[in-house]
């Protein structure tokens, strides 16, 4: 397959190691990560994440990312009771105010959020071009 990102990673030939056989070519800012016990695969961007901050609390959904999900829905719902109780004004003002505000936080950290809880339960990089992204990124430490 012809990969379009121009990253060197064709599998076109068969001399490529077996890492890069049969995978599916993906952006440079996109590691792979895989769970050795049962096999799932997750690939993600690494960086800023730009779904997060249109999106919100709805990306960890997308994902299936319930962990971070109810973290950011809870830290959200909180402030938006602090500004509410500061304000005097209801929650339903209040919450697209603090969510929205915090989307922007949510766009520098979400990605890390989520590969670090996807390598606490058990997820490895899955070939050496992501671990050098994801060292470089200082998403996983290289002693692991």
């Amino acid at each position: 397959m012809q990969n379009p990102f121009g990253n060197g990673n064709n599998d076109d030939n068969n001399d490529n190691n077996n890492n890069q056989q049969n995978m599916i070519p993906i952006p440079p800012n996109f590691a792979t990560v895989v769970n050795k016990e049962t096999g799932q695969i997750r690939i993600a961007k690494v960086g800023f994440s730009f779904t997060a901050l249109i999106f919100g609390w709805l990306v960890p959904i997308f994902r299936s990312d319930w962990y971070n999900f109810l973290c950011i829905f809870g830290i959200e719902l909180i402030v938006g009771m602090g500004i509410a109780l500061q304000v005097n004004e209801p929650l339903d003002i209040t919450f697209p105010i603090a969510s929205n505000s915090l989307n922007i936080i949510w766009m520098f950290i979400y990605n890390m959020m989520y590969f670090k809880h996807l390598f606490k339960i058990g997820y490895v990089p899955a070939d050496e071009r992501s671990k050098e992204l994801l060292i470089e990124a200082k998403y996983w430490k290289e002693n692991k």
